[in-house]
């Protein structure tokens, strides 16, 4: 199975329909697309019965983590998803993904056995889910995103449309439908750097008038409606 580690700057950005236009004109000569380009991705968060990692995360501590199995369309228990378990200390943001698939998953957090074959990351996960030991679908949270690289650099860009989340039904097999959480046309872009962003993107958001901001899928997607059913 295929194991990331991940250590990195990540800087958001909510975005009108009319500068997400602008950038993706702008990006032109400085970024491509990746080979993937418009994919439909599912997030299913897993949280306690108190939802603890959310509540925790919406108070902006210095360190807070989440985890979350990701599907790149709708999965079936065959096909590939990934466990990603993501800690951000300090604006520094640090991923674990293992893929695996959604049967071993369901038995990894019954507290059957591991995610994978062992080592440090499989150590990580195991050693999270025992800390928080009840851990439960809480939210599935979709986008349709376009991914952007820079040739010959590390730089990396993302920019998410018609974000939305379901509250019921948490399950990466049946539909991508959800409620929306932004407003018609807007978008989240994300700029994941491992050190200072280039002067030419700066200049261009700044020209936009496109300015960093805090915004997290599963955070609005709780202030909108897991807090109307506690």
């Amino acid at each position: 199975m295929a194991i990331t580690v991940m250590k990195r700057y990540e800087l958001k950005y909510l975005m009108s329909a009319e500068q997400t236009e602008y950038l993706r004109e702008k990006l032109v000569g400085h970024m491509q697309v990746d080979k993937y380009g418009l994919c439909s991705i599912a997030s299913l968060y897993y949280d306690t019965p108190t939802f603890q990692l959310i509540r925790t995360s919406v108070e902006k501590p210095a360190f807070k983590e989440k985890i979350r199995l990701r599907s790149y369309g709708i999965a079936t228990d065959s096909s590939p998803v990934y466990l990603e378990l993501k800690r951000k200390a300090y604006g520094i943001v640090y991923k674990r993904r293992v893929e695996s698939t959604i049967p071993l998953v369901n038995r990894f957090f019954a507290g059957e056995g591991d995610i994978c074959a062992g080592g440090q990351i499989n150590r990580e996960i195991t050693t999270f889910r025992d800390f928080y030991r009840t851990l439960v679908p809480a939210c599935l949270i979709i986008y349709d995103r376009t991914a952007y690289f820079e040739p010959d650099g590390d730089l990396r860009l993302t920019i998410d449309q018609n974000p939305r989340y379901r509250a019921d039904d948490l399950t990466l097999t049946k539909s991508m439908e959800g409620i929306s959480l932004l407003k018609e046309g807007w978008t989240i872009l994300e700029v994941k750097v491992q050190g200072a962003m280039p002067l030419w993107l700066s200049s261009i958001l700044s020209e936009g008038r496109i300015y960093k901001g805090s915004f997290s899928k599963y955070g609005e997607a709780y202030r909108q409606q897991l807090l109307k059913v506690q």
